[in-house]
This record gives structure tokens, sequence and C-alpha cells, in this order.
């Protein structure tokens, strides 16, 4: 497959996440990875998931639509970058706005896991403006991600 690399950035065009979540890292890797999982808990509170394609591979399409709770459907196209089991996700949004996601699994111990979810922008001005939105929606996504969790 072809040469990717990770976005770098700086604290003033990345918005980071990080959560710790009781549960095993392969266990956790897996909620990213089965489309099944994802699409039950992608999104925050009160969003649904419709995925068209799901290749997960490098260079591999995820192309979906997340239905918001009261009105929107917001197309997402993206293209995984880099996938290193059970470490590693980084992929780029082809639909505006436009930036990489990078999602590290870190094993704490064996049944917990942090995971440190990073938006990376080219731009200070497209950081900021997408940082506003985010505030509390990734921890609504997050908080989607343990029920599923805990229902496995």
């Amino acid at each position: 497959m072809g040469t990717f690399e990770s976005l770098a950035a700086t604290p003033d065009t990345e918005i980071v996440t990080i959560r710790i979540l009781n549960y095993p890292r392969k266990q956790v890797y897996e909620a990213w990875t089965n489309p099944e999982l994802l699409k039950a808990w992608w999104g925050p509170k009160g969003f649904t998931n419709t995925f068209n394609t799901f290749e997960f591979k490098e260079g591999g399409k995820w192309s979906f639509i997340m239905h918001g709770p009261d009105k929107g459907n917001y197309p997402n196209e993206c293209t995984f970058t880099i996938i290193r089991e059970p470490e590693l996700i980084v992929w780029d949004r082809q639909s505006k706005p436009l930036f990489q996601v990078e999602v590290q699994f870190e094993e704490l111990a064996p049944h917990e896991t942090r995971v440190t979810f990073k938006q990376k922008f080219q731009t200070v001005a497209e950081c900021e403006k997408i940082r506003k939105y985010t505030v509390g929606k990734n921890d609504e996504n997050f908080d989607k991600l343990e029920v599923v969790l805990s229902q496995l």
C-alpha cells in the first residue's frame, strides 16, 4: 500500500480527547474496527449512522452519514491511512471540514486502556472553527462507546 504519514500538529492545531476505559485493549480496539459495533456508538448523543462503505485497511474508504437527533444528515468521506493493530488508527477526512484523526490505544493494565483521540488540522483557524462545536461532543461519543463496551 502507499506511504501515509500522520499529520504533524501543535496544541493550537489539534483537539485532543483522552479517555481511560476499564476494558482490555483488544476489546476497545475491536469497538473501533468492527463496523457493526462502531456504527452503534459513533457520534455525539442522539446521533445515528448509516455506513455505506467500511474498508478497514490502509488506503481503504469509510463512507457514512451521521443522522442528527433533531434534523440534518452529515455525509462523511474518509480514507484510512495508518493501521497498527491494536495500537493506532489514522484516517483523513475528505469531507469538509478537512482534518486528520489519530486514535491511539495504550494498554495500562490487562483490563484498562487509554484512548487518545486527536483531530489534527492544517491551520489554527480551521481548528478553532471546529473546536467550539466539539467541546463536550467528543466526551458524549466516548460515553456511547462505554455503553457498547459494557454490552459485549
